[in-house]
């Protein structure tokens, strides 16, 4: 099963970068919150990330701030079109069905069922 990781970045303000492993890179999104159960929050798509991001806490090169593992664990993929994402995450604190939604752009929408 692929993995995938939340960590909680402080650079250039605290936000938490939701990541999935695809083959040898990581699908990224910028949250503005933590996930809550049944909450949509707001969410940036970023450019793919290494996947050394699946196993790394700590400082950032570059004056980037640190981050620190919010959540981690395995998913699945439900469902993936142009527009909408649905997965199913098995972490400790992120756990079930999520949905990342195109909003606009880069902008979507995030929720945890």
């Amino acid at each position: 099963m692929p993995r995938f990781v939340i960590l909680e970045h402080d650079h250039p303000f605290l936000h938490w970068d939701l990541m999935l492993e695809v083959g040898d890179r990581l699908r990224t999104w910028r949250l503005a919150q933590p996930p809550e159960q049944g909450k949509t929050i707001s969410a940036t798509f970023l450019a793919d990330h290494r996947r050394l991001y699946l196993d790394y806490e700590g400082p950032l090169s570059g004056e980037r701030g640190r981050v620190v593992r919010w959540d981690a664990g395995a998913f699945a993929w439900e469902a993936e079109e142009e527009d909408a994402i649905e997965v199913i995450l098995d972490g400790r604190r992120a756990c079930g069905r999520a949905r990342l939604a195109r909003v606009h752009g880069d902008e979507w929408g995030f929720t945890l069922f």
